[in-house]
């Protein structure tokens, strides 16, 4: 790896819970604000905050949480994960991470993505036969608008640009990196467009990707584009031991992942299953030692300049998702680090 490895976290602000009842929205999204603070003060690099539009996740506008946190944190960078771009403006997507650019002095990122959730397409009138279109033409006119300077462009999607310039200016564009789930064209327009590629790897062995990472690496020798940095986002959650880890955890992400699966016709989650996944799949879940080792072996097989854990898991309380976040970047970063042979920070 040419660069330092970075150390992220993301929620989708779902719902949590305290003493068995579930929380207000508005509860769950001062929460959030108090975990990215939290994440700021142990040396975290990155926080991210998906976009959703269902009962079940409190987020709908990423921007306005990161925001709020901009003003409250120094260091880290704050960013989507993901921006829902076929059901949205790309105008209004970057005239906002502009303004996140300036609110925070340069720290703003925005993922873009096509969304495994569909709601946000009739909530806001947006054919779902034209699922590939929206994505293509949006990310093309958001590509535009990086590059800087009046923009002309014209689609199919929205009203055509005629040497039209965007406000407000930043000093320099938000970072931006094109979200994959599964599709190969994905990691080839994000070298088209000279984007780097963030990895959603929510189920089954990380290395299963590598043929994902090998077809951006050809693909950017095809194009003559430089190699960005790769990242991944998949879920875990760090405790005292492994087995309290799991305990812990598995109540919740059972309720998170049943719900979701009950809509797309997947059986319920067993406990042999979840246990599987934590050994051998894309859920990072033990101590300290145990995650760090298996982060280590993604980043290696990969070759990865940066690591997202997903922390949050349904109605799993905030005192739990707290102290996470505090073993994360006190003790499975350091220990990453350690083992991957880079100079402390």
């Amino acid at each position: 790896m040419t660069h330092a490895l970075q150390f992220g976290l993301d929620t989708f602000g779902d719902v949590t819970a305290r003493n068995g009842e579930l929380l207000s929205h508005g509860q769950v999204i001062r929460d959030v604000v108090a975990e990215a603070v939290l994440a700021d003060a142990v040396g975290l690099d990155f926080f991210g905050i998906g976009e959703h539009h269902r009962e079940d996740f409190s987020v709908s506008s990423p921007e306005m949480v990161l925001a709020a946190i901009a003003g409250r944190t120094e260091r880290i960078r704050l960013g989507s994960a993901v921006t829902v771009l076929s059901s949205d403006d790309p105008v209004r997507v970057y005239q906002r991470f502009s303004t996140l650019q300036a609110l925070s002095n340069g720290r703003a990122e925005v993922i873009l993505g096509r969304g495994s959730f569909t709601e946000s397409f009739p909530l806001f009138g947006y054919p779902l036969d034209q699922y590939e279109t929206l994505f293509e033409e949006k990310l093309e006119l958001f590509a535009a608008l990086l590059a800087g300077g009046p923009v002309t462009w014209q689609g199919t999607t929205r009203a055509p640009l005629e040497n039209q310039s965007v406000f407000p200016t930043p000093e320099t564009p938000p970072k931006t990196w094109i979200g994959v789930g599964g599709s190969p064209n994905s990691v080839v327009r994000a070298v088209h467009h000279d984007l780097p590629l963030m990895l959603a790897i929510i189920g089954g062995e990380p290395q299963r990707f590598r043929p994902y990472v090998d077809l951006y690496h050809r693909a950017c020798a095809q194009l003559g584009r430089p190699v960005r940095p790769i990242g991944v986002h998949s879920p875990g959650h760090v405790g005292e031991t492994d087995a309290g880890a799991r305990d812990a955890f598995f109540a919740d992400y059972k309720r998170m992942r049943d719900r979701i699966g009950a809509e797309r016709g997947w059986p319920p989650m067993t406990r042999q299953e979840f246990d599987r996944e934590a050994d051998h799949g894309s859920l990072y879940i033990g101590s300290p030692e145990t995650v760090a080792t298996k982060i280590a072996a993604t980043v290696r097989g990969l070759g990865l300049g940066r690591f997202q854990l997903k922390y949050s898991a349904g109605p799993l309380p905030h005192d739990r998702l707290m102290r996470s976040i505090e073993l994360y970047g006190t003790r499975v970063a350091p220990l990453v680090r350690e083992m991957l042979g880079e100079m402390p920070r």
